[in-house]
């Protein structure tokens, strides 16, 4: 999946790109939004607050949390927003079955009903969002306007990565990762990988406008040079036009200022993959001393000595009373005790097998 759009790209590919994330996120979480029985009831929404409704009914346990804050508002109602103002302007002429806006809410309301058991999870939950909601409010300047078709693309795109990143924390709470994940918004790459895309297709918004602001001012500065043109020859009219061609320049000058504060947020956002990629590091690094402490264990653990227990309780269960006596007592082996006694015992350092382990002293 191309992070970056092509600046061509037609309506009828939107289709097939948002189909293959839904299949993406199907293979991930083996949950079908198409037929998710969200979809419909959030397709009859007709606000904001009617989807945090429904989301509230599916999920109870995120009603309240226990000092009595609403989570859903405070997490998911900033994403709603802007989604749902999205959801008329990129559904017209894009040829979806349904808007993709809400395939979003309904993948939101899978990943709030697969972490309301865990409670780690949910306070966790709270950096993902704010994160996705970042994404959405730098385009919310988009809604109430028919973008163009290469906005459009782009705005697809960041729909699409919204969806993968769902599905993988989604995988990532069924299996009790994502706690561990959020940690250092580190752990899974895939989730991580999708979060850069996503970072990518904020800054080609940002070129985008740019490029978009940059052929308003040529329109404007053209119009106004026809307006100077037509009104050469009618002097009481030019003061009045050469005002307002000032103000027009005037506001030119704020929207390329505000092109400026677009590059200042862009370099934010990289100032914070350089220092996740700091945190990736040190993990490596836990990573190989973990490793490095199981090996020690390990090796001590086969060079420690044999239990000599094991061996001499054997040797008792074996025993039997008056083994050798015969021999013991007899009196050819008195004598030789009696005497300077010697023997030479073919065999290993401690393999005597007199007196026996068992036999009293």
């Amino acid at each position: 999946m191309s992070a970056v759009p092509s600046t061509s790209t037609p309506h009828s590919n939107f289709v097939s790109i948002f189909n293959a994330a839904l299949e993406t996120y199907n293979r991930k979480t083996k949950k079908d939004l198409t037929s998710h029985p969200l979809l419909p009831t959030l397709q009859s929404c007709d606000s904001p607050e009617a989807i945090l409704t429904v989301l509230r009914e599916h999920i109870p346990a995120f009603g309240q949390s226990q000092n009595g804050d609403d989570r859903l508002t405070k997490w998911v109602a900033p994403t709603v927003n802007v989604l749902y103002l999205f959801s008329a302007t990129i559904s017209t002429g894009v040829g979806l079955a349904f808007p993709p806006a809400n395939v979003i809410f309904a993948g939101i309301g899978v990943l709030l009903l697969a972490a309301k058991d865990a409670s780690a999870s949910q306070d966790k939950l709270i950096e993902l969002f704010n994160r996705i909601e970042h994404f959405f409010g730098r385009l919310e300047i988009y809604t109430g306007i028919t973008p163009t078709t290469t906005m459009t693309g782009i705005i697809i795109d960041i729909m699409v990565e919204v969806l993968t990143v769902l599905a993988i924390a989604t995988k990532e709470v069924k299996r009790g990762r994502l706690k561990r994940y959020m940690k250092r918004l580190i752990g899974n790459t895939d989730i991580e990988d999708s979060l850069q895309r996503l970072d990518k297709l904020t800054q080609e918004e940002a070129r985008m406008a740019s490029v978009e602001l940059l052929k308003m001012t040529r329109n404007v500065d053209g119009k106004v040079m026809g307006v100077d043109d037509r009104v050469k020859g009618v002097e009481g009219k030019v003061q009045e036009v050469h005002d307002d061609v000032q103000d027009v320049r005037g506001d030119v000058q704020d929207v390329r200022s505000d092109v400026k504060d677009v590059g200042s947020n862009v370099k934010g956002v990289d100032d914070r993959v350089q220092g996740i990629s700091s945190d990736v590091k040190d993990i490596s690094s836990d990573v190989r001393e973990v490793n490095r402490n199981q090996l020690r264990d390990s090796l001590l653990r086969w060079l420690s000595p044999p239990d000599p227990s094991i061996n001499h309780n054997i040797a008792c269960k074996a025993h039997h009373d008056g083994t050798a006596q015969w021999f013991l007592q007899g009196s050819i082996f008195n004598q030789w005790k009696s005497t300077d006694p010697f023997l030479w015992i073919h065999g290993k350092r401690a393999c005597c097998p007199w007196p026996s382990p068992c036999d009293d002293p």
